[in-house]
């Protein structure tokens, strides 16, 4: 029986891993620290058996040793940080202070209950990003762990400087630490300011498709679930002190993602007359093509052309593989998302 900390739970990778750890290790205890900002939401965890929400700050790090100290927390899994490349471009400040020095209270944290006040076995676990490794050109290998990080914009920039903090904490200090470096997610609970959900929700409220430069940029996909899978193995069986690199092996340019997406929606409404009622602004309940709503725009500022990551080490060191491929993936992501518009539909109005 564990009992973990999960900061930023209430976010749309951590939400899905407090689902995935409550059905799979239902004996354990979760504590979700999230300071609830615009991306995190209550209703994701809501109702969980065995889960407690606590709105507070990863940068309080007294809050963070009390929370460790009082429930006798013994692994941290670490989501908590500000994630879209665009606010890091607008706004860089608060990337550095979440994702960098955010970090680095609860490394302080964990460090003083676990290993200063006399030592017991613990698990602290960092989530970070492909990104940190910089862009590929078309025919360069996948990014490895051994891969040098290149980092090309403040939000990648932030998340590899809190890397390299957590690999400083297990290497001077012994804190039992692991990373794991993921590629692009998709699924339920993702707050629709990412592509995926983005393009999807548009679809459905006839809304442009804005599509970066020429649309090649490539990346690699992964399922959430798979993600919180490939966490679970690390977190399991993982070595102290090392990296694994979880992707979903489908690394697709995005124009065959947006077409996907438009295609997807086409026959939802052909299959589904009711979606018709539902949406009528969608150009699909028109009969018209989704694909109508695409808008080309300036691409953004340091765009990386491709991502692609290497697998093998997680694969062979603990079993891992994606249990879903982009289609099937897409698929449940797009039937989550017609049944829970009672979720996102305010989140749209917000925006406005």
């Amino acid at each position: 029986m564990a009992e973990l900390l999960v900061t930023g739970g209430a976010g749309f990778i951590g939400a899905n891993f407090v689902h995935f750890w409550r059905a799979r290790h239902p004996d354990d205890t979760i504590t979700v620290l999230d300071l609830l900002t615009y991306a995190g939401n209550p209703a994701n965890i809501a109702g969980l058996p065995g889960v407690e929400l606590v709105e507070g700050d990863i940068l309080d790090t007294e809050l963070v040793e009390q929370l460790l100290r009082q429930r006798g927390i013994d692994t941290i899994v670490h989501f908590a940080a500000e994630s879209h490349v665009d606010r890091s471009i607008t706004g860089p400040d608060a990337f550095v202070s979440t994702n960098v020095i955010g970090t680095h209270s609860l490394l302080k944290a964990a460090r003083t209950v676990w290993l200063d006040d006399g030592g017991r076995p613990h698990r602290f676990h960092h989530v970070s990003t492909d990104e940190v490794y910089g862009s590929l050109g078309p025919q360069d290998p996948a990014f490895s762990e051994a891969t040098q990080y290149a980092p090309n914009s403040p939000y990648s920039a932030s998340k590899a400087g809190s890397d390299h903090l957590v690999r400083a904490y297990h290497h001077t200090f012994g804190l039992q630490t692991t990373t794991s470096n993921c590629s692009n997610n998709y699924g339920p609970y993702q707050f629709p300011e990412k592509l995926i959900p983005l393009f999807l929700l548009n679809c459905l409220e006839g809304r442009n498709l804005p599509i970066y430069g020429d649309g090649m940029n490539v990346r690699d996909w992964l399922h959430v679930e798979d993600h919180c899978y490939g966490i679970e193995r690390v977190i399991e069986d993982g070595r102290p002190g090392e990296m694994y690199n979880i992707g979903g092996g489908a690394e697709l340019p995005n124009m065959q993602v947006i077409d996907e997406i438009c295609a997807a929606v086409d026959r939802a409404f052909t299959e589904r007359p009711d979606l018709a009622t539902r949406f009528p602004d969608a150009p699909a309940a028109r009969g018209d093509p989704s694909a109508s709503l695409k808008t080309y725009v300036t691409d953004r500022a340091g765009h990386d052309r491709r991502y692609a990551i290497d697998c093998s080490k997680i694969e062979s060191e603990l079993g891992y593989a994606p249990q879903r491929d982009f289609t099937a993936g897409f698929a449940q992501t797009l039937a989550w998302y017609l049944e829970n518009e009672d979720w996102w539909r305010p989140l749209l109005e917000r925006r406005g």
